[in-house]
């Protein structure tokens, strides 16, 4: 089992490092006011819209909490349920830090308006969306992809300088301590799918697919620090044997 887990990670390994190398580039750049606030729109539709067959969206995950309530201690555990109120809080959090940025960039309060969903990330979900209804290894190499490793929050929370980037910073050091352990988690419970050879190859491949295009939707985001041969260079550089 411990080998199956280290083998899922280091085939997502190498996408992820690549979406934070596309934050490095991005942020070492300079970016202008407009470019925060353009990866900033993008990054709050995330945060309030990321339905992928795992998590349904802050709004639809909180009524289903609502309707959970009355079987805790019956049907449902209260450490269980207690973990999923916890999350929800980590979640809405998350939107709340990094809207609170987009509100200072902005000079004004925010609406639902000033989120942005690019295509990239429509695309982004519609891949996760068909593995997620297609076989059960294909459903938790999903799980396995989620969060792309919380690499961009590992580089936004060591940027220093200006009362901009030390907000980002600040921001993004929250979401990193909340999530940096959550692709362990995900390679444990995905590898409980894998039961030989064939189910390996198909969730590596599952993987590969929703990882690669994870990295299209950073580089979308943050406007393109890294071409498409670039990419491709950055993944080859850090692949792991597997």
């Amino acid at each position: 089992m411990k080998q199956t887990e280290q083998y899922l990670i280091d085939v997502a390994y190498p996408f992820w490092e690549t979406e934070a190398e596309i934050a490095r580039r991005f942020f070492r750049g300079k970016p202008t006011r407009e470019q925060h606030i353009y990866w900033l729109k993008a990054q709050l539709w995330k945060e309030l819209h990321p339905v992928d067959g795992y998590f349904s969206g802050l709004h639809r995950e909180l009524a289903n909490l609502v309707e959970m309530f009355p079987e805790v201690d019956r049907t449902v555990d209260r450490h269980h349920y207690h973990g999923l109120m916890e999350q929800m809080v980590q979640e809405f959090n998350h939107y709340v830090l990094q809207a609170d940025i987009l509100e200072y960039l902005l000079g004004r309060k925010i609406g639902a308006d000033d989120t942005n969903q690019l295509p990239e990330e429509k695309a982004l979900g519609e891949l996760r969306r068909s593995l997620v209804s297609g076989s059960a290894v294909e459903k938790a190499a999903v799980l396995v992809t989620e969060g792309g490793g919380a690499r961009l929050f590992r580089e936004g929370r060591k940027l220093k300088g200006s009362v901009l980037e030390r907000k980002i910073a600040s921001a993004m050091d929250v979401v990193y301590q909340d999530e940096k352990n959550h692709y362990r988690m995900a390679a444990r419970e995905a590898a409980s799918a894998v039961a030989g050879e064939r189910d390996r190859k198909v969730m590596k491949r599952a993987i590969e697919r929703v990882s690669l295009q994870r990295v299209y939707m950073r580089n979308e985001m943050f406007q393109y620090p890294l071409s498409d041969e670039a990419v491709e260079r950055c993944v080859a550089k850090f692949r792991r044997p597997v």
